[in-house]
């Protein structure tokens, strides 16, 4: 048997270890990193017991590890997003399933949805108000929801209509509750689980009208992801039951709406504080390059990244990182926000500068907003894709003002970190969007 080692960490209870991430969650893991080295201990509610751990060469080693070694962190939001989701899934189940998600976001398909992201982000663009600040975020939620609802549902008319309504409420509800405790009265509409299980039901309706409908249809003339699915087969030859599909269109709205919405906002956040690297870049937009774009887009997700912490659970008997020996059970959660703070990694890392990545593409296990290793969002190119449409959109079509105002502090959404005032904006338009100039981002992804 190895002797569990495990690195040292505060001594106070769980209760107020709990309060002190609650209240102070970024400048926490700093002070510890700082007091304790760059792996340490915590103890706190829903998660117990673990390790964060930030050397770069632990982090890869975590993440390279086979499902034998370590697997997905217990609690996930598989228990809000359904049995059928990746976060669900372990082993074997998990790997076949990733194999059918795969293809939608890959190739002349980010092309097809490209078209639907600029629609969007135009028409939502066209009731900007001008000259007076307003929170781009609950507009970027729109545009981010009305884009995957069409690209990933293929959803239309009425059931557009409902589920635009019904998700918005429940995907808030449901990433506060995905790491809240699971009660053991089912007390209906009178508690937030009960009001989650009943949006849950309403959704899973809809989602059932949608295969029906898509069940009529010609799939191969659709490019949606609903479409993909249903013609989708696992290699025994057999179909995704219908539970298993609405799991998963789930999972890549909670995926791919609230936590790209939430880093445009911090995009814009970002960019009216440096006046010298927005003028770059709409000298950029306009002679139709995209470089320096997408290596801001690699820099807000680095020095904002909405997630904080990714974490993993040790199945083998134990796991060693570095001089660290974990017994199996334990929870080991990777510093996000720690390891895109790495001096060694990132020079000048507070510094907000995209010029970093202009030349250089990010090392997948250094650079981790998508988490990392066999379940690194499946869902990244399309994220990706979908934020240089709509930055573009935004650097053609209006001025954004820049300002001398204090950075927004970050607040904290539940699963997701946003700036606090939902990125102020001030815009004036520059062109009329009617006719709008497409410049190819697809292919684009780090």
């Amino acid at each position: 048997m190895t002797t569990a080692t495990l690195p040292p960490g505060p001594p106070s209870p769980r209760f107020l270890q709990g309060v002190f991430a609650l209240l102070a969650p970024m400048r926490g893991v700093r002070r510890m990193r700082d007091r304790y080295g760059d792996a340490f201990s915590v103890n706190v509610p829903v998660f117990g017991r673990a390790t964060v751990i930030s050397d770069p060469a632990q982090v890869r080693q975590l993440f390279t590890a086979g499902p034998d070694v370590v697997e997905n962190l217990e609690p996930n939001l598989g228990r809000v997003l359904g049995p059928g989701s990746l976060f669900a899934l372990t082993g074997a189940e998990h790997r076949e399933q990733r194999k059918l998600l795969v293809p939608p976001f890959h190739g002349r398909r980010l092309a097809a949805y490209e078209k639907i992201i600029e629609e969007e982000a135009v028409r939502e663009m066209a009731s900007w108000p001008q000259e007076r600040a307003f929170a781009t975020l609950p507009s970027m939620m729109r545009i981010t929801l009305n884009a995957i609802l069409r690209a990933v549902f293929g959803a239309e008319g009425a059931e557009f209509d409902r589920l635009r309504a019904l998700l918005p409420p429940a995907v808030a509800l449901g990433s506060r509750l995905a790491v809240a405790p699971i009660p053991r009265t089912d007390l209906g509409r009178w508690s937030p689980w009960g009001r989650f299980r009943m949006a849950r039901r309403e959704y899973d309706a809809i989602v059932e009208t949608l295969i029906a409908k898509a069940e009529e249809d010609d799939l191969d003339r659709r490019d949606d992801v609903l479409a993909l699915l249903l013609q989708s087969r696992y290699e025994d030859g057999s179909r995704m039951s219908h539970g298993q599909i609405a799991d998963e269109l789930l999972t890549l709205l909670v995926a791919g709406h609230e936590t790209t919405a939430t880093t445009l906002a911090w995009a814009v956040e970002r960019l009216r504080r440096h006046p010298d690297l927005l003028r770059e870049l709409v000298e950029e937009n306009d002679a139709g390059g995209r470089a320096l774009r997408e290596a801001t887009i690699l820099e807000v997700q680095r020095t904002r990244p909405v997630i904080d912490l990714v974490g993993r659970q040790v199945t083998a008997d134990a796991l060693e990182l570095g001089p660290w020996v974990l017994p199996k059970g334990s929870t080991v959660l990777v510093g996000i926000t720690l390891v895109h703070d790495d001096e060694s990694i990132f020079p000048n890392p507070r510094a907000f500068d995209p010029h970093r990545f202009v030349d250089a593409k990010p090392d997948l296990h250094q650079w981790i907003p998508f988490g990392g290793g066999t379940r690194r969002c499946v869902g990244a190119a399309f994220a990706t894709m979908e934020m240089n449409v709509t930055l573009r959109t935004l650097l053609r079509d209006f001025t954004l003002v820049p300002t001398d105002e204090r950075d927004e502090r970050w607040h904290s959404r539940g699963v997701a970190n946003a700036p606090a005032k939902g990125g102020l904006a001030v815009v004036r338009r520059r062109r009329s969007p009617s006719s709008p100039r497409t410049t190819t981002t697809t292919g684009t992804r780090p």
